[in-house]
C-alpha cells in the first residue's frame, strides 16, 4: 500500500457534492476529447491515424493482424476490453469506395476477428458496424474503418451507464498480444 493511503474510501472535499462514490479518473481521455492526432484535413497527407500506423512495429501501432488490403487494430479509445477495428490500408471514406478484394478481405477479417476475440477473452457478442461520416458520429470521417466491440453477459454495469466511464481491465499493449496470439490463419 502506498504511504498516505488507505483501503477506506475518503470523502470528496471541495469541488464536486459527496455522493458516496470514490472518483475514477481518465486523464488519458483528454487527448481524444481535446482531438490529439485528429486529422487536420481529409487527404491521407493530413495527419490521417489509419494511414501513418502501418508504418509502425505491431506493438507500436496496436496492430494485430495484417492482410493485404486491410489491418486489424486495437482501438486506442475503446468502448470495451478487446475493441478492435478493422482498417483498409488505401485512405477511402466511404465503404462504397473499396473495391472487391478490399471488401472480401474487410470481410474476412472482421470473421477472423470475431474468432480471435472468443477465443481469447470468452466474448458473448459483438457489436460491428461503420460510422460513415461525421454527421454519423464517425470521429475520423475521412479513413473508413469498421469497428468490433465485443460484449459479455453483464458488462454493462453502473461504470457506463451512471458513471459514463468504462473500466477495461487490461492493458493495450498486453490486450494487443492476447488477440494476435489468437488470431486465426488465413
Amino acid at each position: 500500500m502506498l504511504i498516505g493511503m488507505t483501503s477506506e474510501p475518503e470523502q470528496q472535499i471541495g469541488v464536486g457534492t459527496p455522493d458516496a462514490f470514490q472518483r475514477l479518473w481518465t486523464p488519458h481521455r483528454m487527448a481524444y476529447i481535446q482531438g490529439q492526432d485528429k486529422p487536420s484535413g481529409p487527404g491521407a497527407e493530413d495527419g490521417c491515424p489509419f494511414c501513418s500506423i502501418p508504418a509502425k512495429s505491431d506493438e507500436d501501432g496496436l496492430v494485430v493482424a495484417r492482410g493485404e488490403h486491410v489491418y486489424a487494430v486495437l482501438n486506442l479509445y475503446p468502448y470495451n476490453g478487446g475493441h478492435l477495428m478493422v482498417v483498409p490500408y488505401r485512405h477511402v471514406a466511404d465503404y462504397t469506395e473499396l473495391d472487391g478484394p478490399e471488401t472480401a478481405e474487410l470481410a474476412d477479417f472482421t470473421k477472423r476477428a470475431m474468432a480471435a476475440l472468443r477465443a481469447a477473452s470468452g466474448a458473448h457478442g459483438f457489436n460491428i458496424g461503420m460510422n460513415q461520416g461525421s454527421v454519423a458520429g464517425a470521429g475520423i470521417a475521412a479513413h473508413l474503418h469498421q469497428h468490433l466491440v465485443p460484449r459479455w453477459g453483464g458488462d454493462t454495469n453502473f461504470m457506463p451507464v451512471i458513471g459514463h466511464t468504462k473500466v477495461l481491465p487490461q492493458l493495450l499493449g498486453d490486450t494487443r498480444t492476447m488477440l494476435a496470439d489468437a488470431w486465426p490463419a488465413g
